[in-house]
């Protein structure tokens, strides 16, 4: 029997990816935007651990113009499941992977001059011409070309008749806080470029800067298209930036009892003996740890089970974890427990696990192991009903 048969016993944990959930945050977004900005949907690293695939088939539907990325690998996988839309290969290219992009009708960011004379040879090679970003560095110094020294490379795309100059971009290192006076900054030194462009008649087509936090909270520099990431999962990327309503997380972690033990006054659970019972307790173990993704915490974090908190007990083993059930006494085995996401009238947020963690949201939701299959759920909903007015209250 093959591991991909419908016949496959399952593993008891899981992450649920609700779909109708992904729709309606997509549908929100889009009837917040004015019509005219386009949007390029993040979806690299397995759409922040959603499922790139299926994540892409319904933000096709859902009106998004094409889907950002980050490896060949994930813009090869896209391709070959279907996905027509563009597909904007984010940061820089290897020498290797051009003709990859070339036969695979890839977007290429490119940076550098070498870049951009390799690609336009290996583009004429194959008689076609292959559509590129140029990325302009404003002051994240991570990838592109600097802002007082991008026109010379954007007159080298221009020049070459194998490459077609379809968008200019940048990306804000500090969208999303209080203080926006770094990323007024970046836009204003945008523009600059935008401008020297427009004297020399230089037409760019897609002129872009905004991730989650732009797009929230900088309208002003929409332009022609937005690259939200994080938010398209319903994670806001900061407690302080613009909240749209309606939006809600789409990833679950999910676990089923796998067995129940009885604790006496004095008894101990898991390694290094970090919980001792101080009554009788009752405890269930559940069949997750930190090799699927949990912070590996001790005596910290709950799960919800019938809509309560059980609180951790002792430390979080590779494949395993223990919660307390005392006063949950209707708890049983195989009944489904929450590690993230909402159970009842009760929920375990992402930012909950990040604070166990240490870390942030977006590192929560792409470490999940693979061994954490994936679920998806409620693929057909129904749609947002539009309303008006949405963008003049921006």
């Amino acid at each position: 029997m093959k591991l991909d048969s419908e016949n496959f016993p399952l593993r008891p944990a899981w992450t649920e990816i609700d779909l109708g959930k992904l729709r309606r945050n997509l549908q929100l977004i889009r009837r917040d935007l004015p019509p005219a900005v386009k949007l390029l949907a993040v979806v690299k690293d397995e759409a922040y651990g959603h499922g790139a695939l299926d994540v892409a088939r319904v933000a096709v539907e859902e009106g998004a113009w094409g889907f950002g990325l980050s490896t060949l690998e994930e813009a090869v996988h896209l391709r070959e499941g279907g996905i027509t839309a563009p597909l904007l290969l984010l940061g820089e290219r290897q020498e290797a992977e051009l003709e990859w992009c070339v036969t695979h009708d890839l977007t290429v960011c490119v940076n550098e001059p070498h870049t951009v004379r390799k690609l336009a040879k290996k583009a004429a090679e194959f008689g076609k011409q292959v559509p590129v970003h140029v990325k302009i560095h404003t002051g994240m110094s991570r990838y592109g070309v600097r802002w007082d020294e991008a026109l010379p490379l954007i007159e080298k795309v221009v020049a070459e008749k194998s490459l077609s100059l379809e968008g200019v971009m940048t990306h804000f290192s500090q969208s999303d806080e209080t203080d926006k006076s770094f990323a007024k900054l970046q836009l204003a030194r945008f523009n600059d470029v935008l401008h020297a462009l427009e004297q020399r008649k230089i037409y760019v087509k897609l002129r872009h800067t905004c991730n989650s936090g732009g797009y929230l909270d900088l309208p002003h520099a929409h332009l022609d298209m937005v690259r939200p990431g994080i938010l398209l999962y319903g994670v806001f990327p900061s407690q302080v930036c613009r909240q749209l309503p309606g939006i809600e997380p789409v990833m679950s972690v999910k676990a089923k009892i796998a067995a129940i033990q009885k604790l006496k006054p004095g008894e101990v659970v898991g390694y290094g003996m970090r919980y001792t019972a101080k009554t009788e307790r009752r405890i269930a173990i559940l069949p997750i740890g930190y090799g699927d993704g949990f912070p590996r915490v001790r005596n910290e974090g709950c799960a919800l089970i019938h809509g309560q908190r059980a609180p951790l007990i002792g430390g979080i083993a590779m494949d395993a974890l223990m919660v307390d059930i005392t006063d949950i006494p209707q708890a049983q085995m195989w009944e489904e427990a929450v590690l993230m996401g909402k159970q009842g009238h009760d929920e375990i947020t992402v930012r909950d696990i990040a604070k166990l963690k240490n870390s942030v949201t977006y590192d929560v939701l792409t470490n999940w192991r693979l061994r954490l299959r994936r679920k998806s759920v409620n693929s057909h909903t129904e749609s947002v009903k539009p309303h008006l007015g949405t963008a003049a209250t921006k």
